[in-house]
């Protein structure tokens, strides 16, 4: 009898690297709704999540506006190490502070700083350290600053005080926010934690927001804050970085090496355990059943898959090492069941259907860069490019992140020569991720409809057991399950 595809086991047998793009899921039977279909899932072995969402530990991704907002959604961020210990544990704190995910549309500056002409925000509000949180000395608005005859003056000079501020706890919920923002009649609250401002909102920031899907309980730890990881290196001074964000409140960290099976590795994994034995460890990043094995027996907790495949790393065209993202989550997924150690399929990410391949293919959850890149919580501005709204993406591996100390990463902070592993570019704007995330999420949902899965565990046992099969596409067939022979079309999935 003539059967139609492969299963996963024969398919991704034949010695072929393939991606996300290359394989495509034949449709299996449906017989449950859309909205029976749950996301919740597994980071790692004591870290549940709501939803398969993993921000990357990128220092244009992942920091404290991106880390609330993704755990407020019920996935969780990884805050980058791209910087001091001493920031990094900050970064997680502020995280932790932020209840209300919303990422200000305010700017921030130090006393000695002069008004961002560039952005021209509305507010600028001034703190001891330029930065959140830190102590709040005073503001200005840009009527402010188009008033005065000198403009080559610092902020400083010309600000306002805070007597007329409205200052409200970190822990008020929008609803509590939005009734003071209209009994008072101002323009903005500040949200205040242990005499340090943490937050402002804008009166037109909670109407935006307002309009966004409903948001569940989120990723909360057993202290009633927002759940945080925390990227590490592998060198006798990350144990002093994993102190900080341990005291800092990290629930989980990540080892972060674009190739994590090395002795190095392996070592900082039993320390971890021994030191913090209720701390969960991802190891990585990996993308061999060989590699899985040596760093499930050293005590990870979670396996972070993809060498290579992200949209700024250069490292297979210039090591000629890794593998195609599709056969490295099945591969190494298959040894990782086997242990009940959760996947996470790093890199690849650029639409709901990669989402779903992912998943299915094995992993627990998939971690994303510049899916989020762009959004209005990744760091950094936005600027106009030829017309366009963008904001900076970097690799880890681009000579301008190496030179902040992610060199570490790529186990090249020690050679006398640098070596680009990734490259600096931007990303359009993409509006914020308490929006489009949600909607992207409703369409995995819909994917797993129509391969009859309702949930992750019922995908990988349908896949295992050789009922979902799969087929290689050619490139014609790519073309075709794409947007094709139109003169000219307008894009828009929500």
């Amino acid at each position: 009898m003539m059967e139609d595809g492969f299963s996963a086991s024969k398919l991704f047998g034949q010695g072929y690297s393939y991606t996300y793009d290359d394989v495509i899921f034949l449709p299996h039977y449906i017989d449950f709704p859309t909205d029976a279909v749950s996301l919740s899932t597994h980071l790692s072995r004591n870290i549940p999540l709501s939803i398969p969402c993993v921000a990357s530990p990128m220092d244009t991704v992942s920091e404290a506006h991106m880390a609330a907002a993704m755990a407020a959604l019920g996935g969780i961020a990884i805050v980058h190490s791209n910087c001091s210990s001493s920031q990094q544990a900050s970064i997680i704190r502020s995280a932790k502070s932020l209840r209300i995910p919303i990422a200000p549309s305010v700017a921030f500056a130090s006393s000695e700083d002069y008004f961002p002409t560039v952005s021209s925000p509305e507010y600028v509000f001034v703190t001891d350290s330029g930065v959140l949180p830190s102590k709040l000395l005073g503001y200005v608005s840009a009527s402010d600053y188009e008033t005065l005859k000198d403009k080559e003056v610092k902020i400083f000079d010309y600000m306002r005080d805070c007597k007329s501020v409205q200052y409200v706890p970190w822990n008020y919920d929008l609803g509590k926010i939005e009734n003071i923002l209209e009994e008072k009649k101002t323009d903005f609250v500040v949200l205040e934690r242990d005499g340090e401002v943490v937050n402002v909102l804008m009166k037109e920031d909670v109407e935006r927001v307002k309009g966004y899907p409903k948001l569940g309980r989120g990723t909360v730890g057993s202290d009633g804050e927002w759940m945080v990881g925390a990227a590490i290196g592998t060198r006798e001074s990350d144990k002093e970085r994993l102190e900080q964000v341990v005291k800092a409140g990290a629930n989980v960290v990540v080892l972060d090496s674009s190739q994590g099976n090395s002795i190095y590795q392996i070592e900082m994994t039993k320390y971890i355990k021994k030191t913090y034995t209720q701390l969960d460890v991802i190891g990585g990043n990996l993308v061999t059943m060989a590699q899985a094995q040596n760093l499930i027996q050293a005590g990870v907790d979670g396996l972070r898959v993809g060498m290579g495949s992200g949209s700024i790393c250069t490292t297979q065209e210039v090591c000629a090492v890794g593998r195609g993202q599709a056969t490295a989550v099945y591969k190494v997924s298959s040894i990782a069941a086997q242990h009940g150690v959760p996947v996470i399929a790093d890199g690849g990410i650029s639409n709901s259907g990669h989402i779903v391949k992912a998943l299915v293919l094995g992993a627990s959850t998939v971690m994303m860069g510049s899916f989020l890149a762009g959004s209005t919580e990744a760091p950094g501005a936005y600027e106009y490019k030829n017309g366009q709204r963008v904001k900076k993406y970097r690799g880890m591996g681009s000579l301008e992140a190496m030179t902040k100390g992610s060199d570490q990463r790529y186990l090249g902070d020690t050679a006398k020569l640098k070596i680009a592993q990734g490259v600096v570019g931007a990303v359009a704007d993409k509006g914020s991720v308490l929006k489009f995330i949600p909607y992207t999420l409703q369409a995995v949902k819909q994917g797993f409809q129509d391969l009859g899965a309702s949930s992750l565990p019922s995908a990988h046992e349908l896949l295992r057991s050789g009922t979902l099969r799969l087929e290689v596409r050619t490139g014609a067939a790519q073309v075709e399950g794409g947007i094709h022979g139109l003169v000219s079309y307008e894009k828009k999935s929500f």
